[in-house]
């Protein structure tokens, strides 16, 4: 808009001082040149001028029809089942399971639905619509519900809340669903929102203290104190020892996808990924059951890939390959692929 404001402040100048040189290229014609070969060659601009101007049928349309999509969900299917066998965790079943083990697990009744849900996985956008279809949410439209109204634990009744007879039922019989992230990029995502960038100071001092005060070479006092100045690299040497010291589960932003999900356990009827979110979100809310049709919200996902090449750079080899193996499983039961090299280079 500003390049068009210009343009007419120009056309309002008098032909002799917009051009007073005969046989020169009119100036507003010479601008608007330029104009459209920025718009053009410069990629997606800052105030989403392509995005606004689409419909939300444009934005919510898949890549690819619907015999593709499920072609695709099979063959995810069939490697996570193959990797649970290779590591013997070939659908163990829920017996002997601990329920609070399924505590990510979102049960709606109304719908016959489970969504397990991922931190950082485009969960906040699921659980609006999770509300929506359980019927606690007077809208048809999920980005009208504000995020913190979705996350607080009594929201929600989870596999955990139940008997556990009745987990199993629902296990059984409903619709069931996951959405997962290639695990670098996911742990990024959660350093930048946690540490980096954070919108609260809980976790700073709930987990940058301590990461200060054990990973840092003389800390200052002001460290010590907020820990609001953890790296990348000191969070990812708290993440390897406290995985080896097996002080307890990680928080749920970066504990393991398979850990929330028990992917090995429960046989999900959808795996999307972030990758493909739009289509698979498109694909998992087609299902016949869901008697109340409601779209993903429309628009570009978060993505921090660019981000994972700087951050991994700063981690030494060894390092990178021991992160590696806290979340190798879940590389390898969601088809992700991992090489130090081509890692550091970007994803």
């Amino acid at each position: 808009e500003n390049y068009y404001q210009i343009v007419k402040m120009l056309l309002r100048v008098p032909a002799k001082q917009r051009y007073p040189v005969k046989h020169i290229f009119p100036l507003p014609f010479v601008l608007l040149f330029v104009f459209i070969v920025v718009q053009f060659s410069s990629g997606p601009s800052s105030n989403c001028y392509d995005i606004c101007n689409k419909s939300v049928t444009e934005l919510s349309e898949p890549k690819y029809n619907l015999k593709v999509l499920l072609e695709i969900q099979n063959n995810r299917k069939k490697r996570l089942t193959n990797i649970c066998h290779d590591v013997n965790r070939n659908f163990l079943g829920f017996d002997g399971l601990n329920t609070r083990n399924l505590d990510h697990i979102l049960s709606v009744d109304k719908q016959h639905l489970l969504y397990c849900y991922v931190p950082k996985v485009a969960c906040t956008n699921w659980k609006r619509i999770i509300m929506i279809l359980s019927g606690n949410a007077n809208t048809s439209d999920p980005l009208s519900i504000e995020a913190n109204e979705v996350h607080p634990r009594r929201v929600w009744e989870t596999l955990a809340d139940f008997k556990t007879s009745e987990s199993q039922t629902r296990l059984n019989n409903y619709y069931k669903f996951m959405f997962v992230r290639h695990p670098f990029e996911r742990l990024v995502s959660a350093y930048v929102n946690k540490f980096y960038k954070s919108y609260t100071d809980y976790f700073q001092i709930k987990y940058g203290r301590t990461i200060v005060k054990n990973y840092r070479t003389n800390p200052g006092k002001e460290a010590l104190t907020r820990g609001h100045d953890v790296t990348f690299s000191e969070f990812v040497q708290y993440l390897i020892a406290h995985k080896s010291s097996e002080s307890g589960p990680f928080n749920e932003h970066w504990r393991p996808m398979h850990e929330l999900c028990e992917p090995c356990r429960v046989k999900y009827d959808i795996i999307g990924k972030y990758e493909t979110l739009n289509e698979d979100s498109w694909l998992v809310l087609e299902n016949p059951r869901l008697d109340q049709k409601v779209k993903f919200p429309p628009g570009l996902k978060k993505s921090t890939a660019y981000l994972v090449k700087s951050y991994l750079s700063q981690i030494p080899e060894s390092q990178l390959i021991k992160l590696y193996h806290l979340y190798e499983l879940d590389f390898k039961l969601f088809g992700y692929d991992f090489d130090v090299e081509s890692d550091i280079n970007g994803l």
